[in-house]
């Protein structure tokens, strides 16, 4: 056993700064509920300067517990700064149960030097943090990394060569591959990609400029939205940024601007187990469920919470149940303790039913129960006879079908009454009966969509609903892909609708939702074959659905 002089030699002391956290920090944190007990008081060491690997400065806040004792380390970097949310959640709420947190802003944000460039630096600057922290007296050589959204991004990036010191990571509503974020089914996330552009341009630099912009996104989204051409348009709200413009206009996934920016390799391989949080109606939720199953093929310890939540929400009302999900993960892997660890890999919480399942794993390959259109708008489990035309619609993209809920990052997103929606001439509903029981849809539900088209160039949005007794209609779950058909001649694609979790009550109805758009959650089809991008021609489409047309859901019988 080496003396206590040995080991004062070999250990240099640290002494704590007089810091403490910020007071917005302070006082928000007084306002959560239903959260652990706090074990230590908190310090600050704030603006050190961490060197990336070119020298440039990433600026960094260090929080620690106000305490004697051997406490692990997790790495937050985020380029939105430093102060709220992120101080007191991560900051705060992390540093009081026994862990120091660095806090860091990507370079080129929050007052770090070098350029911001999306997707590029992340995997350099966070090695580069590492070996910043070896040198530091309190660092024992324990490891985590947390955070949600972009913060997601950069812990996979630093995963693809983990440091030996990467002993556990928590991605909450995180993402692995960007030109998935972008584009999805061939088309533009237009909505959220002009909101996380509004977040990278103005969120590090303080609260107050960051609501300006977002107002200003809010009063002029239609603007911007229905602009032709659509390129630039958003210059008008938040200037010119050339990374949104190249993301927006990069819509094929091997353009070489996308060249290297996956971090799908990081999940295929042994290595770091992962905690992972998403919410149904999470703008990142299918990068997520990917996650997961890359994970598991790969023999990786790891676990999924999929709550009621959208991408803000979770941090929100769901706020209680990430925490602890988190802490429970972090504690197990990082400090030895894993009394909080649930038994099984999977929780989901069940939409209709306001519960919660635990699972062993996901999707749990269930049956399929295949629901087939029919005339005068019925849903129903006989499947068609033939492929005769069944109804069809005009889509016009000077008058497009607009977006109501769903996964978006901005206000509105969510599970929300789709009467209004339904009534317009674009959209066709198919219905089934009321259910004599309840029906139990766990798992990835698709559309096989039969369709032609009178100009070959559409997209068809599928959506899932829930029909109440009352009538009111409320999505679960929906996905859209473009399209391009030959002649008169129907065109057979499958519609990838994500995944879910919900309960159809007795006495509710299921609902299959068709139309030619989601605007402006997409960018709208100009019907030309142009980029929907540069496109200031327009021309309307008639779309035509055919009977031997499918939706498919993944059944489970109910339980209590």
């Amino acid at each position: 056993m080496s003396s206590p002089t040995h080991d004062a030699l070999r250990t240099p002391v640290w002494a704590p700064p007089a810091g403490k956290p910020p007071l917005p920090s302070r006082l928000m944190r007084a306002t959560w509920r239903n959260l652990p007990a706090r074990r230590h008081d908190v310090g600050l060491e704030a603006g050190t300067v961490v060197p990336a690997a070119d020298g440039s400065p990433l600026i960094t806040d260090h929080y620690f517990p106000r305490a004697a004792g051997d406490f692990p380390t997790l790495v937050v970097r985020s380029p939105y700064g430093r102060g709220l949310p992120w101080s007191p959640m991560y900051g705060v709420l992390f540093a009081e149960q026994g862990f120091h947190v660095i806090l860091q802003s990507c370079r080129g944000t929050g007052g770090s030097g070098g350029r911001f460039g999306s997707w590029r630096n992340e995997a350099a600057d966070g090695r580069a943090t590492v070996s910043w922290l070896r040198e530091q007296p309190w660092f024992n050589g324990t490891l985590g990394t947390i955070g949600p959204s972009y913060l997601g991004y950069v812990q996979w990036a630093l995963a693809l060569d983990p440091p030996p010191e990467l002993k556990a990571m928590v991605v909450q509503v995180g993402l692995h591959d960007p030109h998935a974020f972008f584009h999805a089914g061939g088309a533009l996330n237009l909505e959220n990609a002009l909101v996380s552009g509004v977040g990278m341009a103005y969120q590090h630099q303080g609260l107050a400029p960051m609501l300006k912009a977002t107002l200003r996104l809010q009063r002029r989204l239609r603007e911007i939205t229905t602009a032709r051409p659509l390129r630039g348009a958003h210059a008008a709200v938040f200037g010119e940024v050339p990374w949104l413009d190249d993301a927006m206009t990069s819509t094929d996934a091997d353009d070489p601007h996308w060249l290297g920016t996956s971090m799908a390799e990081a999940a295929e391989r042994p290595g770091v187990p992962v905690g992972l949080v998403t919410g149904w109606h999470d703008a990142l939720l299918d990068q997520t469920l990917e996650q997961y199953g890359r994970l598991r093929r790969a023999g990786r310890e790891t676990a999924l919470l999929v709550g009621p939540w959208t991408h803000t929400s979770a941090f929100q009302r769901g706020w209680p149940e990430v925490f602890a999900e988190s802490l429970a993960w972090l504690r197990a892997h990082l400090c030895d303790d894993p009394s909080g660890l649930r038994p099984t890999s999977v929780r989901v919480h069940v939409g209709g039913h306001d519960a919660w399942r635990d699972l062993d794993d996901w999707p749990l390959s269930p049956a399929t129960a295949s629901w087939f259109p029919a005339p005068d708008g019925h849903l129903i489990r006989q499947a068609p006879t033939d492929a005769a035309p069944l109804a069809s619609f005009r889509y016009d993209p000077a008058d497009p079908t607009p977006s109501v809920g769903g996964p978006l990052l901005s206000r509105g997103a969510g599970a929300r009454d789709n009467g209004a929606l339904e009534a317009r001439e674009d959209v066709l509903t198919f219905t089934g009966p009321p259910l004599t029981e309840p029906v139990d849809v766990l798992g990835p539900v698709s559309a096989r969509l039969s369709v032609s088209t009178d100009t070959g160039h559409a997209d068809v949005f599928a959506r899932l609903c829930d029909v109440d007794a009352q009538g009111r209609s409320t999505n679960v779950c929906d996905g859209l892909v473009r399209l391009r058909t030959t002649g008169q001649a129907p065109t057979r694609v499958t519609v990838p609708m994500s995944a879910t979790a919900h309960r159809f009550a007795a006495g509710h109805r299921i609902r299959w939702q068709i139309s030619g758009g989601a605007h402006p959650r997409y960018a709208r089809n100009p019907g030309t074959g142009e980029s929907p991008v540069d496109a200031t021609d327009f021309v309307p489409v008639r779309i035509t659905l055919h009977a031997d047309s499918e939706l498919m859901l993944p059944r489970r019988q109910p339980t209590s």
